[in-house]
C-alpha cells in the first residue's frame, strides 16, 4: 500500500478510538483525543505545534512519532473555465490527481482512491498506468484538506483515479471522517461514490453509508460492455442491477448511471431501447459524458447533435437523462492524463 514518504505516522485519517489509543500510550487524559480530532478535522493547522490547547510536553512526545500527515500538492493546472487539476505525490515516485470544479451554486472536488487502477477499462487513462496500490483514508482526506479551496467545497465525488470499491476499508473510513460529527460533519447527500460495479463493495457501501451511488454503465449490452469493461466477466450488469433493485433509495439518496457516449458504438436507437428495458423499475438518472480522447484508445466522442438526440430519446422513455458539462478540456481533462504525463517526463 503506497504512503507518502515519511518516517512519521500520519494522524490524518485516524478515528477517535485510534486517537484515544495514541493518547493513552503517551500518558495523557482521554479527553485529549477529542482535542486532537478537533484540530485534525475542524481546524486548519499545518503542524502539531499549532495545537495550542495541548500541553507543550504532550506535543513534544506526540511529534516524536507522529505528524499531521498533510502533504501539499506538487502542481496545479487551471482551465479557462475555472476547473483546476491538482497533482499530489504518492509513494515510489507516483502521483494522484484531484479535480476542483467550481460552478455557480456548487464547488465540487473529484478525489482519487488508488494510485493507478487494475480494472483495465479500455477508455480510461488511469487503467493504462496499472495498479500501484491503495490510498489510505488520510491520503484521500489530504486531497480535501490540502486544497486551497477545501473549506469552500459543497460536494465530493469519488470519481478520480482508481476504483473506490476495490479499496473499501480506506474509502469507508474516509466517508466516516467526512460525515461523522467528530469529523467534517457533512451530510451524506453532498457525497457521491462511483463504481464500475463491484457487487460486494457496493453492498457494503449501501449498508454502511447514506452517500449517493453512481455506477459506470457505458453499454446496456453484455458483450459490448464486456469489451469495454473487463469487470463484466466477474460482475455482469444484470447482477449489478438486481442488487440495486433490492435497495430502497427513497428521497435521501440517489443512484445514477454514468454513460460515456462513443461515436458509432453505444449511441444508437437500439441502445436507447435496451437501456429503457434493463433500467425499468429503477428510479435513477443517466449522466451522459463526452469522451475525452486519450492516447491509444480507439474511440471518438459522439457529436453534440447525436448526444442531444440520445438524451431526448431516453427522456421520452421516462429515464431522467442529462448531459454532463465538459470541464477542463484544455488541461488534460481526462482522469489520469496529467499524472501519466508527469510520469513520462520524470
Amino acid at each position: 500500500m503506497p504512503k507518502f514518504i515519511s518516517d512519521m505516522e500520519a494522524l490524518l485519517g485516524k478515528t477517535p478510538d485510534e486517537l484515544k489509543a495514541i493518547v493513552k500510550e503517551l500518558g495523557a487524559q482521554p479527553f485529549v483525543a477529542n482535542q486532537l480530532s478537533d484540530w485534525l478535522y475542524k481546524k486548519d493547522v499545518q503542524s502539531i505545534d499549532e495545537m495550542s490547547n495541548l500541553s507543550v510536553k504532550f506535543r513534544e512526545k506526540l511529534s516524536e512519532s507522529y505528524e499531521i500527515g498533510l502533504k501539499p500538492y506538487l502542481t496545479v493546472q487551471e482551465s479557462v473555465d475555472g476547473t483546476k487539476k491538482y497533482l499530489f505525490p504518492a509513494a515510489n515516485g507516483k502521483f494522484i490527481e484531484a479535480a476542483y470544479i467550481p460552478e455557480k451554486e456548487r464547488k465540487t472536488l473529484c478525489v482519487s482512491t488508488q494510485v493507478g487502477c487494475k480494472m483495465g477499462c479500455l477508455f480510461c487513462m488511469t487503467g493504462k498506468q496499472g495498479f500501484q496500490g491503495n490510498l489510505t483514508a488520510g491520503e484521500i482526506i489530504n486531497q480535501i484538506k490540502s486544497l486551497p479551496e477545501g473549506r469552500e467545497l459543497s460536494n465530493i465525488v469519488y470519481m478520480g483515479m482508481g476504483e473506490p470499491f476495490d479499496n473499501m476499508p480506506n474509502v469507508m473510513r474516509s466517508l466516516e471522517i467526512l460525515t461523522a460529527e467528530w469529523g467534517y460533519g457533512w451530510s451524506p447527500k453532498r457525497i457521491t461514490v462511483s463504481t464500475i460495479g463491484i457487487i460486494p463493495g457496493m453492498k457494503e457501501f449501501l449498508e454502511r453509508s447514506d452517500a449517493h451511488l453512481a455506477v459506470s454503465l457505458h453499454s446496456p449490452f453484455d458483450e459490448e460492455r464486456r469489451q469495454l469493461m473487463p469487470i463484466q466477466h466477474i460482475y455482469p450488469l444484470k447482477e449489478v442491477l438486481d442488487e440495486i433493485r433490492s435497495w430502497d433509495f427513497g428521497r435521501q439518496r440517489r443512484v445514477s448511471f454514468e454513460y460515456i457516449v462513443f461515436k458509432d458504438l453505444n449511441d444508437t436507437p437500439a441502445h436507447v431501447k435496451e437501456l429503457s428495458r434493463i433500467l425499468n423499475g429503477i428510479k435513477c438518472r443517466i449522466n451522459l459524458i463526452r469522451f475525452h480522447a486519450i492516447p491509444g484508445a480507439p474511440f471518438q466522442s459522439s457529436d453534440e447533435q447525436r448526444i442531444e438526440a440520445f438524451k431526448d430519446e431516453l427522456n421520452k422513455k421516462g429515464i431522467l437523462t442529462t448531459i454532463r458539462k465538459s470541464r477542463g478540456e484544455d488541461i488534460y481533462a481526462a482522469c489520469g492524463l496529467l499524472s501519466t504525463k508527469i510520469l513520462g517526463n520524470s
